[in-house]
């Protein structure tokens, strides 16, 4: 269970990195599923959509995953342990 936490944060790193840095390093090696795979398992009960846009991005926007739940990305700490680690967590940005 403690290897499935380290490896979300490890994600969430990356996604975070991402915004920060034109070209990050290692971005590449992050787990990757095509829109087109998540289309097909929305509403599944094995899957947890988080969307972890900044606070404006996500008020701003009216595109927005049906059933996602948003998280803070700069305070994983207080909200990654309410996720199940026998699902598939997907973390988005944009």
């Amino acid at each position: 269970m403690r290897n499935r936490t380290q490896s979300i944060l490890w994600i969430l790193a990356v996604v975070l990195l991402a915004w920060t840095v034109t070209a990050p390093a290692g971005a590449s090696d992050a787990p990757r599923m095509p829109k087109e795979e998540l289309r097909a398992k929305l509403g599944s009960p094995d899957i947890v959509i988080i969307d972890v846009r900044a606070q404006t991005d996500w008020l701003l926007t009216k595109q927005k995953i049906k059933g996602a739940v948003r998280e803070n990305p700069r305070q994983p700490e207080k909200w990654i342990d309410r996720y199940s680690k026998d699902k598939t967590i997907v973390l988005y940005c944009a």
